[in-house]
Order: structure tokens, then sequence, then C-alpha cells
């Protein structure tokens, strides 16, 4: 644990560590207490403004008053806006170049290499779509077109271009430093407020990418504070040293957690740019399995936009609790106002489950999806009725005595054809198969979801009554 003080303190930290939190959560300030702490004159810790402004341009006043002050860098990058901060990045690559240069000249087995300076930018380059950098006959570098034989102007980059080109460099250079044998003992620390502003998802990942390569094989950690679940969800699929924090607004000791399979699988649903309203126009609904999972994927795609999910499949029920905490940790964290949904079969529970926070929690009101096959609205898609499918299954009771899911069809019809409450995953093949459509099941019950606004049935064994009335309620908040 580090303590920073002022009831701020981190704990459970790794490789790369990502701060979520809402605008006002204290991220920044967290970042700013954690440089202040570290420095101490032995260790590397770089510090990264949230709002970054400025030119890729050389500004030799930047490296005099650094040469006349040695702390005015650093106290320039603890501001949460740096006017200069693209023109210091520029500085920075030109310490960079001196630095492997030199590194070059003094170790005889880097020179038995074919390691140049021009490794280093590459790296850089590797994150740039339409422009890359090369080093300028002096100092420094020039931007070119990577498509154009011409050179690009500074002021010719879009926002994302100059920033990515910006951080590309702070991370390269954070990386070749925690290489030298002043820090190479030391647990040094890179702190990246906000790297996503003005990148959009792709470039973030790209972002991630170098920054994930460039940190792997050095003494060096990542605090990195973000609203993106764009970011956190790159990271995850790139390594196992990366641990999340969620902040909120009071003074507190953030713990970092590992990345389980539950946040792994519901990350997916919050990858969208969080400045954008994907995520509240399509809430993520938690099942239980690729059955239902598929249920209502086929649901969303046949209401033509009415109905806005983004089906996610925990892997089994006793998983359900800990995918519905991963999303509403991630909710709480990032978005205002927010939702998620969860559904589970009924089985033998009760029908009342209470919501977690932004999670609506719902049941089915009958004992499995399967059951939903024998709805009159189901079983309408499937272009029959109940009458002709009990008919249909006593006739197939009574020619299959043999078959291995004879008991489970006659238990069915001994409990007085209890289409509501009997346990029907065993028999859902059987049932298709009767009614002789050609349709999987999950098909028809998502295409009858879907077109449940028409009214077609109610009542007793209709789809609204075996889904529930909680779950009829929030799909009908849902439609558009």
């Amino acid at each position: 644990m580090i303590d920073l003080g002022n009831g701020n303190s981190i704990e459970g930290y790794d490789k790369i560590n990502v701060i979520l939190g809402k605008n006002g959560s204290g991220k920044s300030t967290l970042l700013r207490l954690m440089d202040q702490r570290l420095s101490n004159g032995q260790t590397c810790v770089r510090y990264i403004t949230p709002e970054r402004g400025g030119e890729l341009t050389y500004d030799g006043g930047i490296e005099t008053n650094r040469s006349n002050n040695p702390s005015w860098m650093t106290t320039n990058r603890r501001k949460n806006r740096w006017e200069q901060f693209r023109q210091s990045s520029v500085a920075e690559f030109r310490n960079l170049e001196t630095l492997v240069l030199r590194s070059i000249e003094s170790d005889p087995e880097i020179r038995a290499t074919d390691f140049r300076f021009d490794t280093e930018i590459e790296q850089i380059n590797q994150v740039l779509d339409r422009v890359q950098l090369v080093r300028a006959d002096a100092a420094g570098f020039q931007i070119r077109h990577k498509h154009e034989d011409r050179d690009v102007a500074a002021s010719e980059l879009s926002s994302g271009e100059s920033e990515l080109i910006s951080l590309a460099v702070e991370i390269v250079y954070f990386s070749y430093l925690c290489k030298q044998e002043k820090y190479r003992e030391q647990e040094n620390w890179l702190l990246l407020d906000e790297p996503d502003v003005h990148l959009h998802p792709d470039l973030q990942y790209r972002l991630m990418q170098l920054l994930e390569s460039s940190t792997r094989e050095v003494n060096g950690r990542v605090a990195l504070a973000t609203h993106s679940t764009s970011i956190l969800a790159a990271l995850c699929g790139m390594s196992d040293g990366v641990r999340i924090g969620l902040k909120h607004f009071d003074p507190t000791a953030l713990v970092f957690r590992s990345v389980d399979d539950a946040m792994r699988s519901v990350l997916p649903m919050f990858g969208a740019h969080p400045l954008s309203n994907v995520f509240n126009e399509r809430p993520p609904l938690i099942v239980e399995g690729e059955d239902d999972e598929r249920v209502w994927q086929s649901a969303v795609r046949s209401s033509n936009g009415r109905l806005s999910l983004y089906p996610c499949v925990a892997s089994n029920i006793q998983s359900m609790n800990q995918y519905e905490e991963a999303a509403h940790g991630l909710i709480e964290s990032v978005y205002d106002n927010a939702r998620a949904y969860s559904l589970r079969d009924r089985d033998d529970q009760t029908y009342e489950i209470d919501d977690l926070g932004s999670v609506v929690r719902m049941r089915l009101s009958c004992r499995n999806a399967e059951n939903l096959i024998v709805t009159d609205d189901v079983l309408d898609e499937l272009g029959t009725d109940w009458p002709s499918l009990q008919a249909g299954v006593e006739k197939w009771i009574a020619d299959n005595p043999t078959h291995s899911r004879f008991t489970s069809a006659k238990a069915f019809q001994d409990s007085g054809w209890d289409r509501k409450n009997f346990q029907l995953k065993e028999l859902r093949m059987v049932i298709v198969g009767i009614t002789g459509s050609t349709k999987p099941w999950e098909v028809a019950v998502g295409q009858a979801i879907a077109k449940m606004d028409q009214n077609r049935y109610a009542g007793e064994h209709s789809l609204a009554d075996y889904l529930g009335e909680k779950v009829v309620t929030q799909l009908s908040l849902l439609a558009t």
C-alpha cells in the first residue's frame, strides 16, 4: 500500500493500473498526489496532465526554462491544462534521441547490434495512420505523409494525430528512461491523466498497444486515469498485469482489483466511447446461458430497432451476481443515469429479486426460458397452437416408449400439462420437432418477444404472462 495523505491511498496495484471514475471524482487529484509522494529524486516519475495544449513544434524557450529551473516542466505538468504540453513532447523527443545515441556510443554490446534510434521512432509510427515521424537534419523530427512524398506541417495535423504523437513520445521516452542505470532497479511510475482525450476508440486501442509493449520488460508501472472503458477493454485483452480501481468522490483507499472472467465478459458492452450515448441507447442484458443469449439476440434483430439491448451471457447462474456487480461498478464509476438489466430463470425460486443499484434484476415468471416455447405467442410463431401441440405430444408418447426423452414427456403429461412450471429443458427439441417448424426455438421465442407490442395474446399462457410483469414493464420502457 502507498499512503498518499489526505485520506487517500492505493493498494493492490500491478503493472498497469486503470483508475475509472466520473468527472470530479478525484482521479486527477489522486495522480498528482502520487506524483508528489513518489517523486524522491531516485525514481523516475512522470505525470501527464489531462488537458494537453500546444502544437508539435520545437520551442527553444522550453529548454531554456528547464535549464534555469530543473523543476519548471514538472511543475507545469501538474496543472490540469498546459498550453505548451505538445511543444514539451517535442523537446522530450530530442532528449530521447540524445539519450539513445549516447547509450549506443557508450555500450559496446549495443554497438554490436543493428539497434538505431530509428527503432524508437518506428514504435511511434506504428500507431499512426496518415503520417509518420522521420529524423530531421538537426535534432528532432519532421512529420511526413505516409502515402504521399511530402512533409506535413504540425498545423495540418488533426487534434487526434497531434495527441497520439505527443503521448506516444512520452510513453517511449518513459520506457527508455526506465532502462537507464539510475532508474533500472527503482519502482518507476508513468502517471497518465485521461489519455483518451481527442482519440477515437481505434486510436485509443493502438496507444494502449504501445503502452503495454513499451513497459512490458522495464521496471516501470503505469497509473492511468480515464473515463474510457474502450481503453480498459483494450488493456484487459493484452495483459494479465492490468488492475482496475473504481474511484468515487470521497477520499478513500483505492484498491485495485484484477480483471476476472465476469469483468472480461461485461467489458465489451462498455466499449463505446464514453462521450457518446451508445451505452445509454443500448443497455446490457445479462442472461444465464447461451440459449438465453440467442433468444434475446433474435428479439433485438427482429424488433427493427424498437428493442435496444446488448445481450451478455454469464457462464452459469452462480456467476450472475458476479456479472451484475461488475456491470454495476463500471456504471457507477463512468456513466450518469445509465442502466443495465439481468434476467434469471425462475427455477424453484420466488419471483421477487431486488435491484442492484443501477442493475435492474428480473426473474422469469415461468420455470425456464424453454417454457416460453409453449406460450400461445411462440406457438403461433411456430405455426401451431396449444391444442394441436398437446395432441402431438400425446401421439409422440404413444409412438416412442423407448426414446431417451420418453420419461420426461410422460412426466409432462402426468403433471396435467403444467406448461408454465414443468421442467421443459429436455423436451425443447421434441416440441419444436412436433410443430414441424424449421425455426430454432430461440429464434421463434425472440421473434415473438419482438412482436409483443402487437398484443396478439394476453392473459394466462401468453408470452407476457410467462415473462412476468417486471420484464414486460422494463421492455416497454426500452421500446422506441
